[in-house]
């Protein structure tokens, strides 16, 4: 993808299985530098370029780090370009960093391009990042590109990320990196940064920087947070502006659970609870466009009327319709749906389904099982949760297709 002036770009996507080597190229006005490192087992190697300037000259920067990575182990490979330019200076800079990976290993990627120009600058900047994956393994790869000018820098910018993925069977649903092109949602937020199946996390607990911890240490770092909208006691812990600050500095999309009702039956009912789930959505500050979840728990009785009534009513909204409930073939709600569908076909075209069938149990983020979420055919399945109630941390575990994220809560507005 191709991006403007002034550009912060952050894509995060996760886990691919991997070992290598790693040989680095640094050139700054004629200067180089190489360096090379090789493990059979586990492998960590850090390459960086930091480039400093506090003078009035014409500037030309060209940073090159190139990883190949190959084998069965496990390897973790930072890339880091620095470029601080505080002069008044025509400054020509082009950062690239590119990592071919190819075999059935554990791989952690993390790119790092940071630029910071200050003075009467002019000039142009370019960042490429390219990842090539290959292979059956899973891998993690986060890229991120900081541009930050002062008010008196004229520099022209385009910045290239491409993740390409290839013949990765186990990856899907660890936060592979596949970017196939630029789709955007109306908050200006990209599915295609992502993996096609991402990991996520909801809870009924209060969100803390302690429970964060508990979550990264024993299962992994979610990309997709499930919270609650007000409090409901004994039940759940209502999300609050704090807790999005802070699940939003983790860099996490917010999937928002609507749950004050334990009967989900007639049309006015679904209107009332649309509502004040649009209410709740309000006063937090969520923006339009995020999709609200009613939650309809298995022992809830249920019909089609309030599929309707909630559905209709969120759709006039700013905000879009969710669904979670276990949606097996043979339960109440799948069969509710079918028929409030038939009713009104824009369900199926337009409802996003979070199921909770079949439930295999709570897993780990690197042992998450293939994305095979239960729910009526040709619904929007998007959202499976595949465990429940874990005991350490208070969590459920889930798979979502990565095309959520563009009706979530994104970590940027």
């Amino acid at each position: 993808m191709t991006l403007g002036k002034n550009t912060f770009i952050a894509i995060a996507a996760s886990l691919f299985l991997l070992l290598g080597f790693t040989s680095f190229l640094f050139l700054y006005e004629g200067n180089s530098e190489t360096a090379l490192t090789k493990a059979d087992t586990v492998t960590e190697a850090n390459t960086n370029a930091s480039n400093q300037s506090n003078n009035n000259i014409n500037i030309n920067i060209t940073n090159n780090i190139q990883n190949n990575i190959y084998g069965d182990g496990t390897t973790k490979v930072e890339s880091t370009i620095t470029n601080d330019i505080k002069s008044d200076a025509t400054s020509n800079i082009n950062n690239s960093v590119e990592n071919n990976v190819d075999g059935d290993g554990n791989t952690t990627l993390s790119n790092t391009l940071d630029n910071e120009l200050n003075g009467e600058s002019s000039g142009e900047l370019e960042n490429n990042i390219k990842n090539n994956m290959n292979g059956n393994g899973k891998h993690s790869i986060e890229n991120n590109l900081f541009n930050n000018f002062g008010v008196s820098v004229n520099i022209d910018v385009q910045n290239n990320v491409t993740n390409e993925t290839q013949n990765n069977e186990n990856g899907d649903g660890n936060g592979n990196g596949n970017d196939d092109g630029n789709n955007e949602d109306e908050n200006g937020n990209s599915s295609d940064d992502l993996a096609d199946i991402i990991w996520g996390i909801d809870s009924a607990s209060e969100t803390t920087e302690e429970f964060y911890a508990c979550v990264k240490e024993n299962f992994g770092d979610p990309v997709v947070f499930g919270r609650y909208l007000g409090e409901r006691e004994g039940v759940s812990h209502g999300l609050t502006s704090n807790q999005v600050d802070l699940i939003q500095e983790e860099g996490d999309y917010i999937l928002p659970i609507y749950n004050h009702f334990n009967d989900a039956r007639g049309y006015d009912n679904g209107v009332a609870q649309a509502e004040e789930a649009i209410r709740f959505a309000n006063e937090l500050g969520i923006p339009e466009g995020v999709a609200i979840f009613a939650d309809i728990e298995p022992e809830y009785p249920v019909d089609s009327a309030f599929i309707l009534g909630w559905y209709e009513t969120m759709a006039s909204s700013e905000y879009e319709s969710g669904i979670y409930g276990i949606f097996a073939a043979d339960s109440e709600l799948a069969n509710s749906y079918i028929t409030a569908s038939e009713d009104n076909s824009e369900i199926l075209e337009n409802n996003i389904i979070w199921t909770a069938a079949p439930n295999i149990g709570i897993t780990t983020e690197a042992e998450a099982p293939e994305f095979e979420p239960e729910a009526p055919e040709d619904s929007l399945a998007w959202g499976w949760q595949y465990g429940i109630d874990s005991e350490t941390c208070n969590i459920d575990t889930n798979l979502f297709n990565s095309e959520i994220v563009d009706v979530l809560w994104s970590p940027e507005t």
